[in-house]
Order: C-alpha cells, then structure tokens, then sequence
C-alpha cells in the first residue's frame, strides 16, 4: 500500500504530535524548538514557534480533549503549553531529573502525563491548581538503565514502560486525589503508586515502543535485536509470543486492531504484524512493495545490496543507501523514529496514521478496506 501524502516539513525529524481536529501538526526538527505547521491553502505553513528548552527535544504530545501540548527535551525539563488567545503559554513542570527527558505521552483522561527519563526513573506529573503547576511523582530504583518509551494502558492506572536494560515493565500510578474511584478496576486502585505489577525479562538488547492494545489485553514491544514481543493477559498470567524477522529493528510500533500492528524503525518501510486465529502473531509485510531486481538468490541478493551499501560508504564517501531507497520508491528515506494514530476518539480500529523519521518527513498512511484489520 502507497503512502496516501508526504510532506516534507523539515531536513529531520525527531518527533511529531497531531492536533485534535488533525489540521495542525507540532514536530520537532531535531532542535530545541517545536514547530507548528497547518494545512492553510493546499499548503503546510508554519503558524506558531515555541522555544523554552535549552536541548534537544525527544517527546511531544498534543492531548485530544483539553488541547494541551507537553513537551520532553534533553535539558531535563517538560513544559505544557496552554494556547491562549493566539499565542501558546508555556507552563513549567517540576520534573527533579538529573539526566535527560526522553519521552512523554499523556494519560487517556489526560489527569496526568509521563515522562522517561535517562535517569533510570518515571515521572508521572498531574496538577496542581493550588499552586497553578505540575508537579511529579517518581518511580526510582526499578530501572537498570534509561527508560525508552511509556504506554499508558487503557484503564488510566497502570503504564507500561521499556529500557535499554532490555526490560519491560508495567506499573500502578493510581494518585490519591488525582484519580478517582471510579478509575481502573477496584484491584487496580488497591494497589500502591509506582508499585511493579510485571517484569518482562524476553529480550537480550535495548527495547523500544511499548504500546497497548486498544482493549489493554495486549502488549507490544521491539527489541533492537529485530524482534518484537507480544504479551497476552499481563496482569494475571502473561504469555509471550516472540516475533524474530531479518530487517533491521524497530524503534516504534502501533496497535490498528487487536489484531494488526504496524511496527517501524530503521528499515525506513513500516511493517505488518498479525494475529491469526489461534491467536499467534507473524510478520505480514511491508506496508510499501520493495522494487528490487530480480535474482535467483533472494537472501544473496540482498546480502551484497548491503554489504555494496557498506563497502561503498566507508571506501568511497558514496551515500548509495538514500540512493537506493529512493529507486525503490519508498516514501521515508531514512529511520522513522515515530508512528501516531489518526483515527476519531473512541475508534478502536485505526484505518489512518502518520510517521515521521530523520529524512524529515512527515508521510500519512491510509489502510485499504481490502486488508483485514478486524478486531
């Protein structure tokens, strides 16, 4: 399946957030500013510049129902941005981190947001209208290494997180005074803030992306060991199903259904995993077809494509890779670092959904009603 649009917005991307209605878009360009683009005159025009950070920035979210920004960078800080009049008013959170921020995202009631850090901790932030700020909550001492990705689960109580230790974890959140009652199941708000529910020990390397099912029974993960990890029934008794593929690995994935993820990563083409019948999950295929020769040796073939790619780019300065893609007609040149959903709020099949890399496109994607995406 083609790309539907691509836009090119910048020379890199590092990450991207949709507005409610989806006529805007905040990126990042691989700075410490954020970039707000909408869809005026069958053009992109840049509409707003928010600059408050220092670094880099790694995270943003724009939420759906009180339209609020936040942002993560490098510096160590997060800011929620308010749009006030015609300006975005930025809002300092307290986050008491001694390394950088890494990634955001905010809850599903949008009460809380939280931030990975490379501090080894989770900051789960809410406000407080006492004292007009954002305040955070942390969960130290249960990650080895820097935290790469958050997902909060559908119930607004428990977040799953992935490290570079290799390991996935899940954790209650439920703040006293922030969720209320009627939050989550009654064995979820019994338990403890920042207590542990599960520790996924299923891969060797760094892993990335974790994401939710939309009904919260299924979790997903990539490793940098090109493979991703799906986990049924979490709470009460997790079973694991490893999907190992030969591409290069994944940096982030994305539910459509309980039955189809699209993953992607550094192989610059999004891929399809799915979920047959007996309830085992395989890799489909890439969502763009590869326009590669023809040759009686499909694995040889593509060993010296790669090892030419090396060859030539150490000996001779030569950038055959972004060549080479862009023969083969892909959309994305170079890894794409992140995948958002495009569909309406309560939808729980996502037929439309963008993705962004460091060739700085911003490319939206468009499931025909031939594939079967059922839940």
């Amino acid at each position: 399946m083609p790309a539907v649009e691509v836009h090119q917005l910048a020379q890199c991307i590092t990450c991207h957030a949709w507005s409610p209605d989806r006529t805007m878009v905040a990126l990042c360009p691989n700075n410490a500013e954020v970039h707000i683009y909408k869809f005026t005159m069958e053009k992109w025009e840049r509409v707003h510049v928010l600059f408050k950070h220092d670094q880099i920035i790694s995270g943003i979210d724009w939420s759906l129902r009180s339209n609020k920004i936040v942002t993560a960078s490098h510096d160590r800080n997060s800011y929620v941005w308010n749009h006030e009049g015609s300006e975005w008013v930025p809002t300092l959170v307290i986050l008491r981190l001694n390394r950088a921020a890494l990634c955001v995202q905010w809850s599903p009631k949008e009460n809380k947001f939280a931030v990975g850090s490379g501090a080894k901790t989770v900051c789960i932030c809410y406000y407080e209208p006492e004292n007009n700020w954002w305040v955070s909550k942390l969960i130290r001492k249960r990650h080895d290494s820097s935290v790469t990705s958050v997902a909060w689960h559908p119930d607004n109580i428990f977040l799953a997180t992935t490290s570079t230790d290799g390991k996935c974890r899940v954790f209650s959140t439920f703040i006293k005074g922030v969720d209320t009652k009627d939050s989550g199941t009654s064995s979820s708000r019994d338990l403890k803030f920042g207590e542990q529910i599960v520790q996924l020990d299923l891969s060797s390397s760094w892993s990335f992306g974790v994401k939710w099912s939309p009904s919260g029974n299924t979790l997903a993960y990539a490793g940098h060991n090109s493979t991703v990890y799906f986990v049924e029934d979490v709470r009460n008794s997790p079973s694991a199903h490893n999907v190992a593929y030969r591409n290069l690995p994944l940096r982030d994935l994305l539910f459509v259904s309980e039955r189809m993820v699209i993953g992607v990563g550094f192989d610059c083409n999004p891929m399809v995993f799915t979920k047959d019948d007996t309830g085992l999950w395989s890799f489909a295929k890439f969502l763009e077809e590869r326009k590669t020769a023809q040759s009686n040796s499909k694995y040889g073939s593509q060993f010296s494509e790669a090892f030419g790619k090396l060859y030539g780019q150490s000996r001779h300065g030569v950038n055959d890779g972004v060549d080479s893609l862009r023969a083969r007609g892909i959309a994305h040149e170079n890894t794409i670092t992140c995948i958002i959903p495009l569909q309406k709020e309560g939808d729980k099949i996502v037929r439309r959904f963008s993705s962004s890399g460091l060739d700085g496109k911003v490319v939206i994607w468009e499931l025909d009603y031939s594939t079967d995406i059922t839940e």
